[in-house]
């Protein structure tokens, strides 16, 4: 063919045509449902038959929720609307939980005091957000986060404040003493010759010196006894300091169940293993019943601070499992190129080879945190009063004997909030710092 005949004939196009917009089969709601809900017929079978079953089971259940007994003041009541409107005894009666709300909120708390378990919850928040959102908050206010697990127990047991800045003053007498034995030694025994003149503090002057401030200055909130914390307050107590405490733990007994000093971590491998093949049931009774008689006679040991040693002990060992997880998954280049820049161990897990191990880990700590909330209903087992505790105590009441699902979905209602938040912030957090494979 010439180049002439090629130059009259046109087979391209040499005009474009203008965009136009993708079919709506294909896009928005009505392409999910085509791509996702009857791409086939099986797939179209099995969505018929199971919005057939969801449209069933509403038509069974919201005319139990929607149930006009929020005004009702006992069961007996509640039958005897249901009657009245011809309901013949179906229907939730949701007036228990208007009748005991804040009991399951906040126990046997004194209600003139409601306000500091709310202000303790709301610090919690302030506290928690320099922490949980870096760079969008102040840096200052993390000074406020290391105040805050001091202001908490003040807060909730009350008594004189001079006791918290007691407890702080033990971490300025240890840094005290560590500048002055690092002038004359090494900086290993300083950091131990500090760390036990902060625990000789703790043990034996805090107590003297708080109580003799007090009697100059008496600064004091009423105080409150054990006895009375119970409901979500007393699960959130202890969840919060058991999270809070178990991470630092387990990083600590991660690094040393790898270390290559025998003692070391032969003992952190005897901690996670016996820890992590008993019960929590078990730790629990032992913190209730058995550790009592290993102590002083007149000893008052809290029964709450009991189980937050324990459950915090508990959800450490497997904090301490998953982050050596996490160690693990980091390539061997990680710990040759620390090496290589002449980075000694500490600087090294600091910098480079603990933050990714976190980064790694984040799905499997954030799980862990949220069994270990949920675990906190076990102390209902040894006679403290948690939601499903007291929700057991108000059945066994006669104007609310018979009742039973109301309470226990209130219940879950509010773990599945706190349980769902965690599980948000954990897939905020992964997007944030591009965890995984893009």
């Amino acid at each position: 063919m010439s180049n002439t005949h090629a130059d009259t004939v046109l087979y391209v196009r040499d005009t474009m045509l203008p965009q136009s917009e993708p079919p709506a089969s294909t896009i928005g709601p009505a392409g999910w449902a085509k791509q996702n809900l009857f791409s086939g017929w099986l797939n179209t079978l099995l969505t018929v038959v199971s919005a057939a079953f969801v449209v069933f089971l509403l038509y069974r259940l919201l005319p139990w929720f929607i149930s006009p007994t929020w005004g009702s003041d006992s069961l007996s009541s509640c039958r005897a609307l249901f009657e009245e409107i011809g309901r013949d005894h179906e229907g939730a009666c949701w007036g228990v939980i208007r009748d005991r709300w804040q009991q399951l909120l906040f126990g046997f708390y004194p209600a003139e005091l409601y306000w500091r378990p709310i202000l303790s919850l709301i610090l919690l928040m302030v506290a928690l957000a320099p922490v949980l959102f870096v760079g969008k908050v102040p840096a200052k206010m993390l000074i406020f986060s290391v105040i805050y697990p001091f202001m908490l127990p003040w807060l909730l047991w009350g008594g004189t404040v001079w006791m918290p800045i007691a407890v702080i003053a033990g971490f300025g007498v240890g840094y005290l003493v560590f500048k002055l034995v690092a002038k004359v030694g090494p900086g290993g025994l300083a950091a131990i010759v500090a760390t036990l003149a902060t625990v000789l503090w703790w043990l034996f002057l805090t107590a003297p010196v708080a109580y003799g401030l007090a009697s100059v200055l008496p600064l004091a909130l009423e105080p409150v006894a054990s006895r009375q914390f119970g409901g979500f307050m007393l699960s959130v107590t202890i969840g919060v300091v058991a999270i809070a405490c178990s991470l630092p733990i387990g990083i600590v007994l991660a690094l040393g169940r790898r270390s290559d000093l025998p003692l070391v971590k032969w003992l952190c491998v005897g901690f996670i293993e016996f820890i992590r093949g008993v019960p929590l049931i078990t730790l629990l009774f032992v913190a209730s019943v058995l550790l009592n008689i290993f102590l002083p006679p007149g000893t008052n040991f809290d029964i709450i601070l009991r189980v937050m040693i324990m459950t915090t002990l508990f959800a450490s060992a497997y904090m301490a499992e998953v982050i050596r997880g996490g160690l693990a998954a980091l390539p061997k280049g990680q710990y040759e190129g620390a090496d290589s820049l002449g980075l000694d161990y500490w600087q090294a897990q600091r910098l480079i080879i603990m933050p990714q191990a976190l980064k790694i880990s984040i799905p499997g700590i954030v799980s862990t945190f949220i069994g270990v909330f949920k675990d906190t209903t076990l102390v209902s087992i040894i006679g403290l009063l948690d939601p499903l505790g007291l929700a057991n105590a108000i059945r066994a009441d006669t104007d609310w004997n018979g009742i039973y699902w109301e309470l226990f979905l209130f219940i879950g209602a509010v773990f599945f909030i706190f349980c769902f938040s965690m599980s948000r912030y954990s897939m905020y957090l992964e997007r944030k710092l591009q965890t995984g494979h893009r």
